[in-house]
């Protein structure tokens, strides 16, 4: 199983120094990615419910996700850089195939595209873009974005967004395109996992959970001709690292770095092919989150 990191982003830790600290420890360490989010604004009243429970205040200082891949990918050789997750609505695909294709060239074929249709109907507010019918904007967008980074010339027409025939000549660097994960627990983006895209990221869920619902992505797969066993599942934890341990029914939202390799190890035992860490809420500075970063790293890599 893989080991993955979140870069340094929003709050104290949105500085270009810590990205590129951040990016070489966990190069030079062992892990095998680094991870970015997305977020635009913290509503004052906000209309949506924040996954986590309360926003984090730092959300409202946050990079943006491109841009600090980009600063990661300069200063290492070896980790896959990720989106966990790209609010992908919320620009046209056209500029979002542009900017990706870009990214996994400069980066040399080191990006996963991880895909979510967020929470907050604020930011859609803000952006202009529709809240309603969400879904099946993000089914277009993915078809837009794989006939963008098709050989040869390229044409579409669908119902939001026209391309004419044409030559676009830059292609991403992997083929036939960056893996595509999508991220969220509802029953629409289990299905689509299944149908078309290379991965499934998932939250901090209960062991039976996660694997109910990755049976699912599994079945759909296989009703649509896919072999189950090219997909990923990657699950994210934003955990609140104590210094003893806790009730266990609070981890892997908190506990003890022992607890939360313990949950990272039952994570692979069920199958899980990578599980990512974002430390920005449990830390206080980057010295901080790199020393905490390297004891779960040696905690999971030691049960193992």
């Amino acid at each position: 199983m893989r080991i993955g990191l979140a870069l340094p982003q929003y709050g104290g830790f949105a500085d270009p120094a810590a990205i590129v600290a951040v990016s070489k420890f966990a190069e030079a360490s062992g892990f095998d990615s680094l991870w970015v989010g997305d977020r635009l604004l913290v509503a004052s009243e906000p209309r949506g419910q924040y996954p986590g429970g309360q926003i984090p205040p730092g959300f409202a200082h946050f990079l943006d996700p491109l841009t600090v891949l980009t600063v990661a990918a300069g200063v290492t050789d070896r980790v896959r850089l990720g989106t966990n997750t790209l609010n992908a609505l919320w620009q046209p695909p056209m500029l979002l195939a542009r900017t990706v294709a870009s990214l996994d060239q400069v980066s040399a074929g080191r990006l996963d595209v991880g895909i979510g249709l967020g929470w907050s109907p604020d930011e859609y507010e803000a952006l202009g873009v529709p809240w309603p019918k969400r879904g099946a904007r993000l089914e277009e967008t993915l078809d837009v974005l794989e006939t963008a980074w098709a050989p040869g010339p390229v044409e579409y027409v669908g119902e939001r967004w026209t391309v004419p025939h044409a030559r676009i000549d830059l292609k991403p660097r992997q083929t036939p395109r960056p893996p595509i994960l999508l991220g969220g627990h509802a029953p629409a983006t289990l299905e689509r996992v299944g149908r078309r895209a290379d991965g499934w990221l998932a939250g901090p869920l209960p062991i039976p959970v996660l694997t109910g619902m990755w049976a699912t992505i599994e079945r759909t797969a296989e009703k649509n001709d896919r072999d189950p066993s090219a997909l990923r599942l990657v699950v994210r934890i934003n955990p609140a690292v104590e210094t003893d341990d806790v009730d266990p029914k609070l981890v892997p939202r908190r506990g003890s770095v022992t607890q939360l390799a313990g949950y990272a190890h039952d994570l692979e035992t069920a199958g899980a092919h990578e599980v990512m860490f974002d430390l920005q809420t449990s830390t206080n500075t980057v010295d901080e989150l790199i020393a905490t970063a390297a004891e779960l790293h040696a905690a999971i890599t030691g049960q193992r």
